[in-house]
């Protein structure tokens, strides 16, 4: 399993013990049962970006720490030179590279994303947050799916919308696609 997806897990229980919280409540906050917690936080398998955004907001963890397991720092700017974000890569399919990880209580989460070309399935898995994103084609092209709704992304494309309805994205014509997201 993915090094990054492992020390997720790590952190979670770190949490989830200084904090006394059982696996049951995590699991039932994250709409869960207890064996699929379980194996999130074992790093058998992930947890889905709406997961820890609920866990980050219930418990007052910045999503940085949970993500990348550093606390932000900074409260007036935070700085990232090209190619230097913290990043993490999750569901096989999503390279996330941060673009604000040291800026304290912000209000949005920039990553740039990058979606390698695969033929399987696993780029079809749906998944869903509270709250809005959007999204601008940096280079490639891309498919985006929202509900039932399949869109192409272009270069310089962007699109805006309602994150709690299921969601993927793909890479087209055989190459990766690279795009800026904000999380809202």
């Amino acid at each position: 399993m993915n090094e990054a997806i492992k020390l997720i897990g790590e952190r979670l229980k770190g949490l989830r013990e200084v904090l006394n919280i059982t696996q049951e409540e995590i699991a039932e906050l994250c709409d869960m049962t207890v064996e699929e917690y379980e194996k999130m936080e074992s790093g058998k398998t992930e947890f889905s970006l709406n997961s820890l955004q609920k866990i980050s907001k219930k418990y007052g963890i910045a999503l940085d720490v949970l993500m990348f397991g550093e606390e932000p720092h900074m409260s007036s700017y935070f700085l990232t030179r090209r190619g230097k974000g913290m990043s993490v890569t999750r569901r096989k399919a999503y390279k996330y590279q941060s673009l604000a990880s040291g800026f304290r209580g912000r209000k949005a989460d920039p990553f740039i994303v990058l979606v390698e070309p695969r033929e399987d399935s696993v780029f079809l898995e749906k998944s869903s947050h509270e709250g809005q994103e959007f999204n601008i084609v940096l280079e490639g092209k891309m498919e985006i799916t929202i509900g039932e709704k399949v869109l192409t992304l272009e270069v310089g494309d962007s699109i805006y919308f309602d994150s709690s309805k299921p969601h993927c994205m793909r890479a087209l014509d055989g190459q990766p696609v690279r795009f800026l997201t904000v999380i809202l």
